[in-house]
């Protein structure tokens, strides 16, 4: 019988290069060898965006085209919308009471992330939300309400998937074995930088390239790419490894070409603007085939209604399951 893998993501916006190569490519690679879950959290993205619904509901659909345009099967996934399953919000009540809010406090990401909004919003923390600081307690609900055994994740995300252990070895020894501790599957590149060398991408930065920029987006992104700070002039030797440029050609580029980027590079005779044309073009070429088959679902927005129907009923039914032995073991079946 094959293991069941669950992962979620936030539809918060539209899938860039770094999810494609980080965690995309895992979930392409893991799909044939599983009994697969794709959680579009909605209800963890309201954490963040209360306040804009209509922000929530449409990026819903927007990812999950994303997903599908990179090489996700919908026969072979379970796409489903996780505020349609009831089950993971009675399961994250009843973790509630086995996690302090001093650990949650002490959880890496989560201290993380509070930093990053009290420097946004102040430095009394009067901006987190009761349901921002428990969104570990809710991973671990998304996690074992379909028994997930495995979970690929970045390197960033482990402290998440830590706790929802700690969750599970704290359940089993108040009420009997009952839930599995999951497995991380980290994927072969954990994080993908910016075009301006930061080590986060995303919008708010201008440092990343979605799967949805057309010609003009992806010209104007690459050409204000960092390029090596020592290379003054078009014949100076520069080193490829400093470039984000070169950097991003390893992505996306041919190992022909990259070769001799990285020969030309060192030794001069390529210019920065030529690199980065030919980026452009490697980029385009790259992009194509998964911009026309999110072309095909754009068009046909009834597809991606009945996958994501026929995904959230498969995982109510195996969420049904694992619930009544929950229920069981805690003896609340009634």
């Amino acid at each position: 019988m094959r293991k069941t893998i669950l992962t979620g993501l936030r539809p918060t916006g539209n899938l860039h290069l770094g999810h494609l190569f980080g965690a995309g490519q895992n979930y392409v690679r893991l799909q044939d060898d599983y009994e697969f879950y794709l959680e579009i959290a909605d209800v963890q993205a309201l954490t963040d965006n209360f306040d804009n619904p209509e922000k929530v509901r449409k990026n819903v659909y927007e990812i999950t085209k994303d997903l599908l345009a990179i090489g996700l099967d919908p026969e072979k996934v379970n796409f489903f919308i996780q505020s349609k399953i009831p089950e993971i919000a009675e399961l994250t009540v009843y973790y509630s009471n086995l996690v302090t809010v001093a650990r949650l406090q002490r959880n890496p990401t989560v201290k993380t992330e509070i930093s990053q909004k009290k420097e946004l919003f102040g430095n009394s923390g009067e901006s987190i939300t009761y349901g921002f600081l428990g969104y570990p307690v809710s991973q671990a609900a998304d996690i074992t309400a379909f028994d997930g055994e495995v979970v690929p994740v970045g390197d960033d995300q482990l402290p998440l998937l830590e706790q929802c252990r700690e969750i599970v070895r704290k359940f089993n020894s108040i009420y009997g074995d009952t839930l599995k501790e999951p497995e991380a599957v980290l994927s072969k590149n954990t994080r993908i930088k910016g075009l301006d060398g930061n080590e986060k991408m995303g919008k708010s930065l201008g440092n990343a390239v979605y799967l949805v920029d057309d010609e003009e987006t992806i010209k104007k992104k690459v050409m204000g790419a960092v390029t090596d700070p020592e290379k003054i002039k078009k014949d100076d030797p520069a080193n490829p490894d400093v470039c984000m440029v070169y950097y991003y050609h390893k992505l996306v580029n041919n190992e022909e070409n990259i070769n001799t980027i990285c020969s030309e590079c060192k030794k001069g005779s390529r210019g920065c603007v030529q690199c980065k044309k030919e980026l452009i073009e490697a980029m385009k070429d790259f992009l194509r085939p998964i911009q026309e088959r999110r072309k095909f679902y754009e068009e046909n927005p009834e597809e991606v209604d009945k996958i994501l129907q026929k995904g959230t009923e498969a995982a109510r039914s195996k969420a049904i399951e694992q619930m009544a032995k929950v229920r069981k073991a805690m003896k609340i079946d009634y």
